[in-house]
C-alpha cells in the first residue's frame, strides 16, 4: 500500500455518543426517499467484496452469514458487493450474468429482510470488468507471450551495433531479451510491452483495434439492463452501476478515455456509455425500481478525472433520471504497486487506492471524512440545477458526530460506513439505542484491505480471533479466523 513520505499517525478522534432519545431526533437516523422507496434511515454499509461466493459466483452460506450479520444492526440500506455481469469465469466472487444466479441471490435478500425485520433496504452493485492476468515470470512472457517483430530488432541493432540482429531468428531475440538488463528492455519494448512483463497484461477500453472492446458500446447496456432485471426478479429494492475505480465504466468515464468513435475524448463523449447503459437499465426495469451507481470524485491519477469532472457527471446523471450518486475516490490501475511473479496488479496500492481507503497513517489533514467534500461539491453542484438526487458519501467515517455533522452542513444525504460497519456489524443499532460506548471503533489500519489484496475471506482484527471454539461459528478456510463478528449483548441487560 502506498504511504506517505513523512505519514502522520493520527489517533481516533475522542467522541460523545448520543442517548437513544438524541439518536432519535437526529438526521443520521431520519428517514429518505431514493426514487420510489424510502430508507427508515440515512445510514449505508457500501459494497465490499467478502471473497466468499463460489468460484462460479454461487451464493454460499458464508455469503448469507456475511450480509446476515449487517442485517443485524439494521442500518438503512446494504449495497452488496460488485458482481459480474458477465457469464464468466471471475473467481470466488459473485455473478449475474445468468438467470442460474437467481435462486441464490433470492436467498441472500430473504436472509437480509429476516435478520432486518424487514428495515434495511437491499441494493446489489452490478458491475463489469476487463481482462487482467497476472505478472508473469520473464522466461515465460518472452518465449510464449511477446510478440516479436522488425521493430524489436531494429532497436536492437541501435542499442548493440550488430547489424545481424535484422536477420536473428525468434529463438535467439527471445533468449537474448530474457536476460537482457533493464536498460535495454526500456529501449527495445513498448510502454505496453514493459506493462505487461512487469505488472500483467491489461485490457483497456482504448484497445479498439480488439473487436470485443471495440464492440462494448454495443452490448454493455444490454448486459447491464439484463443484470438489473434479475436483480429485481431475486428480490433486491435496487442496483447500484458501478462506475468506480479501475473497471469498465470507470474507464470510459475517465479523461484517459481517448477512443474515437464518439464514446472518448471530450467529457460529453465520455459520459455517452455510462448514461447509454442508465437508460437501457432503466427501460428494463421501470421507473418504480431504483437505479443508483457509484462514481469517483477524483481519479487521483496523473491525466486521470479531477472533481470538475465529477461535478460535470454528477449534473449529467442527476439530469438523466439516477436515484442516488454513491462518491469514491481513487483505486486505479495506473499508479497500483508493481506486483509479484504471478499475481495481478492490485487497484488499491497506489496513491489513488490510498485515498479511496485513507489511513490513520496520513497527512495533516488525517483520515477522517476526507473524501467528503468531493461529495459536497457534487451535491451543491446538482442542487443548484434544481435536482434532489440523494448524495452518498464514505470514507474514514466512524462516528456519530461525524456523520451527523455531515449530514448537518449539508455535504451529503446519506452517509457510508464500510469498515466501521465491518469493525462492528451492530454500529447501527448501538448508536440507534444510545449503546454508543459498546461500539468496536474501526482502527483504519487497512487490516481487511490487506486480506482482500491477497483474495482472502476478508475479517477485522478486532473479532477474527474471539471465541473461535464457539459452536457453530463460520472458520476461514484455514480455520484460524471467524469469519462473522460476534453476537453483541446491550450491557444493561
Amino acid at each position: 500500500m502506498w504511504r506517505f513520505t513523512q505519514p502522520v499517525k493520527h489517533k481516533l478522534p475522542a467522541t460523545v455518543w448520543p442517548s437513544a432519545d438524541e439518536a432519535s431526533r437526529s438526521r443520521l437516523f431520519s428517514p429518505i426517499d431514493i426514487g420510489p422507496i424510502r430508507l427508515d434511515e440515512r445510514t449505508w454499509v457500501p459494497a465490499m467484496v467478502p471473497w466468499r461466493a463460489t468460484d462460479d459466483g454461487f451464493v454460499t452460506d458464508d455469503n448469507l452469514d456475511w450480509y446476515g450479520r449487517f442485517a443485524g444492526g439494521r442500518p438503512g440500506a446494504i449495497v452488496v458487493e460488485a458482481t459480474g455481469v458477465r457469464d464468466i469465469p471471475s473467481g470466488p466472487l459473485l455473478r449475474i450474468g445468468h438467470d442460474r444466479f437467481i435462486p441464490g441471490l433470492k436467498r441472500l435478500v430473504d436472509r437480509v429482510r429476516q435478520e432486518s425485520n424487514g428495515h434495511t433496504r437491499l441494493f446489489i452493485q452490478i458491475i463489469d470488468f476487463l481482462s487482467v492476468r497476472r505478472r508473469p515470470d520473464p522466461a515465460k512472457f518472452f518465449a510464449r507471450f511477446l510478440e516479436l517483430n522488425d521493430r524489436h530488432r531494429g532497436a536492437l541493432e541501435r542499442i548493440t551495433g550488430d547489424e545481424t540482429w535484422s536477420r536473428a531468428d525468434d529463438d535467439r531475440v527471445r533468449a537474448f531479451l530474457s536476460t537482457a538488463p533493464d536498460d535495454i528492455l526500456d529501449a527495445v519494448l513498448d510502454e505496453r510491452e514493459l506493462e505487461s512483463l512487469r505488472f500483467g497484461y491489461r485490457e483497456r477500453v482504448t484497445d479498439t483495434h480488439f473487436e470485443h472492446i471495440r464492440n462494448l458500446p454495443e452490448v454493455l447496456p444490454g448486459m447491464f439492463a439484463d443484470a438489473a432485471d434479475r436483480a429485481r426478479e431475486a428480490g433486491f429494492d435496487g442496483v447500484e452501476l458501478h462506475y468506480a475505480h479501475a473497471y469498465t465504466m470507470a474507464s470510459f468515464l475517465s479523461a484517459r478515455n481517448t477512443r474515437d468513435d464518439g464514446y472518448g475524448g471530450a467529457r460529453e463523449n465520455r459520459a455517452r456509455l455510462p448514461l447509454e447503459v442508465f437508460r437501457a437499465v432503466r427501460e428494463r426495469v421501470g421507473a418504480d425500481y431504483v437505479v443508483g451507481c457509484r462514481y469517483l470524485g477524483d481519479d487521483v491519477i496523473e491525466g486521470g478525472n479531477r472533481l470538475d469532472d465529477a461535478v460535470y457527471f454528477g449534473r449529467r446523471f442527476a439530469e438523466a433520471g439516477f436515484d442516488f450518486l454513491s462518491i469514491s475516490k481513487g483505486g486505479k490501475f495506473e499508479d497500483a504497486k508493481q506486483p509479484k511473479v504471478g499475481h495481478a496488479v492490485y487497484p488499491y496500492t497506489g496513491r489513488s487506492g490510498y485515498e479511496c481507503m485513507p489511513t490513520v497513517l496520513s497527512d495533516e489533514n488525517g483520515p477522517f471524512g476526507r473524501n467528503v467534500p468531493l461529495a459536497s461539491a457534487i451535491r451543491r453542484a446538482i442542487r443548484a440545477d434544481g435536482f434532489q438526487t440523494p448524495v452518498v458519501t464514505a470514507g474514514g467515517i466512524g462516528t456519530f458526530e461525524l456523520a451527523e455533522s455531515i449530514l448537518a452542513n449539508g455535504e451529503a444525504d446519506i452517509v457510508g460506513l464500510a469498515r466501521q460497519a465491518l469493525a462492528d456489524p451492530d454500529w447501527f443499532e448501538k448508536v440507534r439505542t444510545g449503546h454508543g460506548a459498546d461500539v468496536r471503533r474501526c482502527e483504519f489500519t487497512n487490516y481487511c484491505e490487506g486480506l482482500d489484496q491477497m483474495h482472502k475471506q476478508v475479517t477485522c482484527k478486532l473479532w477474527d480471533r474471539i471465541d473461535l471454539d464457539e459452536l457453530g461459528v463460520p472458520r476461514s478456510e484455514d480455520g484460524r479466523r471467524r469469519l462473522v463478528a460476534p453476537k453483541w449483548q446491550p450491557t444493561d441487560e
